[in-house]
This record gives structure tokens, sequence and C-alpha cells, in this order.
């Protein structure tokens, strides 16, 4: 019996677009009304110099989005904070502080509490996500009235945070899938089997559409790995910060400088002499000229990476902080007229989100070649006279 799997393709595509959604389903915002009690608690018993916590609906939203967007010590999948529960593991800390401390993040007691190790006293601030060391047990961090930020000492973190896991599971189902892609050719005679029938025509895709146009017949193999690998990285990681569990790896400014030096430093160590003349020394422009505009030239050099980083961090971040807020408006409308504009709107966006996610994956790699192909490139001008 044979069955149409159009509709099944719909309900997987309905599934995806609805998870964003799922993500504001978290008690920590469908609790705003019975928490409002509490809230004014938290505010009368916050320290001196601290920011009070927020009361109003508002507020909370804004706040809750702000948190959303950080990275975490801990995964937690949800919480109920009337019961005081939070499901999820936590996730080894690793300091560098008068020697190494390891322990687990539990001791945060999700940044409730003060962890202690080797004698050591630290809390995590609860706006900005960080580690903070605190003189006791009781030690509470102390911030700037003028500016707002921690005047205690942030211990040198190399923890295992919820943004470093997303990264390895992300290459650990990157080798899985392309392992198997490999093996199956070898297998079936250089037929694609399994999930690899997926990911075979992108990759095909990536080769003579993005690589060879790009960079040339000569010159694409030696930089289709790094193509492949970054396409495939950064698409994997947005289809994470689509899912309702608050990953935001892309959506983070220092992963996107990464991904933009790495670039860069290929593009730059890999380029030939034709591309450092036409920087330094352009042929076919007056040698007065020439002078005026080698500066501009290699200051471009550096534009060209920080626009791939600006790119990819603005589109992600701001697509998770514009669509968490349309859902925010359900809370704040509080009517079926307002709340049913909102999910449609919500889900339309979110459904533009999954274009997005692919969209900047294609866009970082296409980018990643125009540099390689201009790097290796051959001219053949003649010098003015």
């Amino acid at each position: 019996m044979v069955i149409s799997n159009r509709p099944l393709r719909f309900i997987i595509a309905t599934f995806i677009a609805c998870l964003p959604l799922m993500s504001f389903a978290n008690p920590d915002v469908d609790s705003v009304k019975v928490h409002n009690e509490m809230a004014q608690e938290a505010t009368e018993q916050s320290h001196e110099g601290a920011h009070a916590e927020p009361t109003d609906v508002k507020s909370k939203i804004k706040a809750f989005i702000g948190h959303h967007v950080l990275d975490s010590h801990d995964f937690t999948f949800f919480s109920d904070e009337v019961e005081g529960k939070h499901y999820g593991f936590s996730l080894p800390v690793i300091l560098w502080d008068n020697g190494l401390q390891v322990f687990s993040s539990a001791r945060f007691e999700h940044g409730e509490a003060v962890a202690e190790s080797n004698g050591n006293f630290y809390k995590i601030n609860h706006h900005d996500g960080k580690i903070y060391k605190v003189d006791s047990a009781d030690g509470k961090i102390i911030e700037n009235e003028e500016t707002g930020f921690p005047t205690n000492v942030r211990p040198i973190d190399f923890s295992i945070t919820k943004t470093v896991l997303s990264i390895m599971i992300a290459s650990l189902l990157m080798f899985l899938l392309f392992a198997g892609l490999a093996k199956s050719y070898s297998k079936n005679k250089g037929i694609a089997s399994g999930p690899g029938r997926i990911f075979e025509p992108i990759v095909l895709y990536i080769r003579d559409e993005i690589a060879i146009p790009n960079i040339g017949e000569k010159h694409y193999k030696k930089y289709m790995s790094y193509l492949l690998t970054i396409f495939f990285f950064v698409l994997f990681l947005n289809i994470f910060g689509l899912m309702p569990f608050g990953i935001n790896v892309t959506g983070n400014l220092t992963i996107t400088f990464a991904l933009a030096i790495m670039t860069f430093l290929i593009t730059n160590l890999t380029a030939n002499k034709n591309y450092w003349g036409h920087i330094f020394w352009m042929p076919g422009v007056p040698k007065v000229m020439r002078i005026v505009l080698a500066p501009i030239e290699l200051l471009g050099i550096f534009i060209k990476p920080f626009s791939l980083m600006i790119r990819l961090y603005a589109n992600i971040f701001a697509g998770h902080i514009v669509l968490m807020s349309i859902i925010g408006l359900m809370f704040i409308f509080k009517s079926w007229l307002g709340s049913s504009l909102s999910f449609g709107l919500s889900f339309v966006l979110s459904i533009l989100e999954i274009l997005v996610a692919f969209l900047q994956a294609y866009i970082f790699t296409m980018l990643s070649a125009l540099y390689f192909g201009s790097a290796v490139e051959e001219h053949h001008h003649e010098e003015a006279h």
C-alpha cells in the first residue's frame, strides 16, 4: 500500500515551525500572574546596587527574553517555579582561579546559591549569566552604582556551557552523518544510502554552484572541506536555535567572530601574489592613486570578515528577539483576539526563521567562497604609465 508523503511533510514542517513557540511555554512566563507577589518580595530583599526584579508582565517578558538568549551553565528543558523544580541536567564548571577549579554547576542551584570549591566561592550573575568570585558562602555580587557592571573578580572560565555542548553535539552529528555517507559510497559503488541521501544533493550543490563558480576548477578542491564544514555547522546550529531549549549559538557574537576569523585566516594565508598586488600596488591605476587606495584596500581585508560576523550574528539574534517578543504579546493582550493574532504571526515568523537558518548558512558559505576565489584569482593587467 502506497501512502502519499505530502501530508507527512506538512505535519513535520508544521511541528518544526511550532518548536520556537514551545520555548515560550516555559512556566517561567506562564506563571507571570502567580509570581507577582514573589517578585515583589524579591525586589524588597535585593541587595544594595543590584537591579530590582521585574514585577509587571512587560518587564517579566523582557527579562525572560534577555535570559533566553544568554548562555548558561546548565541545560534546563523546562521549569516549575511554583514548586521550585527545574528539569534538565547540570554541566561541568571549569575555572582557573589560583589553580584549576572543577565542579558541577548543580552547586549553583540555578543561580540561587554560592558554589564552593577548594575554599573559593563563586556565584552566577543573573543578569549576564557569568560566574564571579565572592568573598564568602553568603557573599553577593556587588555592582557599580554608575555603570551597573559587577565589580567582583571574574575567574577564567573554561566551562562546558550550553553553547559549548551544542557545538559538541553538532560536531559529533556532522561526523557521524558524513562518515556514514563516505562509507556508503565505498559499499555501494559510489551510491549514497541511508541519511546520506538527504545531504548528498546539498554537498553537490555547494560544489557545483558555490565552490566551482566562485573559486574556479583549478583551486576549488582545497577549499571544499572547509566550505562543507562551515555550511553544515552553521546550519545545524541555526536549527538547534529553533528548538525549545533556549539554544542560541550562532546568535552569540563570540561564535560568529571565531567563524569569521577562520575565513579570514584561510583567505589571507592561501592568497597568491596577485591578491596582495591588487591590495598594495593595484595594476592599471595611476601611481599616485595607488598610494591613496592601498590603505583602503588593506582596510577591506578586515571589513570582509567583520561583515560575515555581524551578518550571521545580527540575523539570528534579531530573529530570536522578534519571535519571542511577538509571542510575549499573548500575555499582554490577555484576550482571545490578540492572542490568536500573536500566535498566527509567530507561526508565520517561525516558518520564516527556518528559511533564515538555511539562508544564513548559504550566505556565509557563499561569501567565504567569494573571498577564497579573490585570493587565488590570477589577474593579467598592464601597468599604467
